[in-house]
């Protein structure tokens, strides 16, 4: 075992074992080889976990503004003093490239030093009132405890992003990260803020196989809100868990990014970003490019310049620092995405280029002739696989477009900035690019989806909405008449 230390999590304050007579075995993706083992948590421990979060949220919430944010900010500094070791943990535990997981890390910092802005920006109005003698206070308050689910693809930063923001407005937080990445997406994060000064039992840590504890960690009568990242499916089922306990959920789900080149583009500069925004992290990204929409006018031209710009693209081992396209998390995903290749190939797409696949490393796959209707273009491939798609007029790569459920992200490549706006302003989607690619994030601005790929926002004000919620305080001055 590389780090037989990173094998409990942190519940009241104390690091320890689970109570379940289950264990898991994290793995490398690239090479197999063991990293730690961790015998798991159960429903008890759950159910510890929110009791001991909930009671001392309160306390939390009355300390002042300025100790709120020396902790995030202490907490910010401690990831960068150990940024060179997270950045190995990312390689090791999930096959991240060393590009990836300096992003990863830039980013999160980004978004703690954001929140630690926010305990100052809990502000309270008064607002005149139409009964005399009267006066209005509303009340920015936190929500009380959140429960944070963290998926396995960008799991320090999307696992964070959530936790410290939910800190940094007052809340009590209960973790429970995807089990294939416990290390960065979940005791990293106990370890950060155990030394960073967090209230010993505010933040929890909890381990678990879903097939042992079901929905035990939604359903639980404490946290009122659910942040959640990952699947559109997942996301559909804890909405509809937290909507019969009128619990507020906060959803980032799948994408179906489509990324459009019109007739006027700059070839040589969208088949780089093409390439960027679609194999990053081997397109495990949710922002990831799903369908590259091409005018036909520069079809021909867009793909002998992408398939070319491909070939200089390194697989490989992410320890090596200029590979860019690693291994895929695990078979499961292979299997899955292959699929959607011979699918589509039956369904009439033609594969110009079909990559190895040696254990969990995927090389790339571009599919051309790809129609919009067919299924790995209405599906989310979470993959190395390109699927570009010939229209015939702006028109018709709008259509295209906004052609699927999803919503996240997406790009528009043109040489006028008035007809990209023309055309952004037209896709249903959260968040879109003019002339790059659509794996962006920002601390500071409104990121999330529309229709299917989730609801509410992170970032900014935006996160400080999302962990919060408001209290109307009204205060009779003076005595009301009342005809009694």
């Amino acid at each position: 075992m590389k780090y037989p230390d990173y094998n409990k999590m942190w519940i009241r304050g104390q690091w320890r074992e689970g109570s379940s007579e289950l264990r898991y075995l994290n793995q490398n993706p690239f090479n197999g080889d063991p990293l730690t083992e961790i015998k798991l948590a159960n429903q008890s421990d759950i159910d510890e976990a929110y009791k001991s979060s909930f009671e001392l949220q309160k306390e939390w919430e009355s300390v002042s503004a300025f100790e709120k944010a020396q902790v995030i900010e202490r907490a910010a500094q401690i990831v960068e003093r150990r940024k060179d070791e997270i950045i190995r943990l990312l390689i090791e535990e999930l096959g991240s490239s060393h590009g990836k997981a300096h992003f990863e890390i830039n980013s999160t910092i980004l978004c703690m030093k954001e929140a630690a802005t926010y305990p100052f920006r809990m502000r309270h109005e008064i607002l005149p009132s139409i009964i005399p003698g009267k006066e209005n206070r509303v009340l920015r308050v936190p929500v009380g405890v959140v429960g944070v689910i963290a998926p396995w693809n960008v799991p320090f930063h999307l696992a964070m992003r959530s936790v410290v923001a939910a800190l940094a407005a007052g809340n009590g937080v209960v973790l429970k990260p995807d089990i294939q990445t416990f290390i960065s997406g979940g005791i990293l994060l106990a370890q950060i803020f155990e030394e960073a000064g967090i209230p010993a039992g505010l933040f929890n840590l909890v381990i678990s196989d879903l097939r042992e504890i079901g929905d035990a960690f939604i359903e639980h009568p404490i946290p009122n809100m659910i942040s959640f990242t990952g699947s559109t499916a997942a996301g559909k089922h804890i909405t509809a868990i937290a909507a019969q306990q009128l619990k507020k959920a906060s959803l980032e789900l799948g994408g179906n990014s489509a990324f459009i080149v019109l007739d006027d583009a700059d070839i040589e500069q969208a088949a780089s970003a093409a390439i960027f925004g679609k194999f990053v992290h081997q397109g495990q990204i949710c922002m990831s490019i799903n369908r590259i929409i091409v005018d036909r006018k520069v079809y021909s031209q867009f793909i002998e310049v992408f398939k070319g710009k491909l070939e200089k693209v390194k697989v490989g081992d992410p320890m090596e620092p200029d590979t860019f396209i690693g291994p895929m998390i695990n078979q499961k995903q292979i299997d899955r995405i292959l699929k959607l290749v011979h699918k589509s190939v039956d369904e009439g797409a033609q594969l110009i280029v079909e990559g190895n696949i040696n254990g969990n490393l995927m090389e790339p796959f571009i599919l051309i002739d790809a129609t919009n209707d067919m299924t790995i273009a209405q599906t989310e491939i979470f993959g190395p696989v390109a699927v570009i798609i010939p229209v015939e007029s702006e028109e018709e790569a709008i259509q295209a477009a906004n052609g699927t459920p999803y919503g996240l992200s997406g790009s528009v490549f043109t040489s006028s900035i008035e007809r990209g706006l023309r055309v952004a302003k037209q896709i249903r989607t959260g968040m879109i690019h003019i002339n790059d690619q659509s794996v962006n994030d920002e601390p500071h601005i409104a990121f999330g989806g529309e229709k299917h790929s989730g609801l509410g926002r992170f970032g900014g004000e935006w996160s400080l909405e999302e962990f919060t919620t408001l209290r109307w305080i009204s205060i009779q001055e003076s005595p009301r008449h009342f005809p009694f």
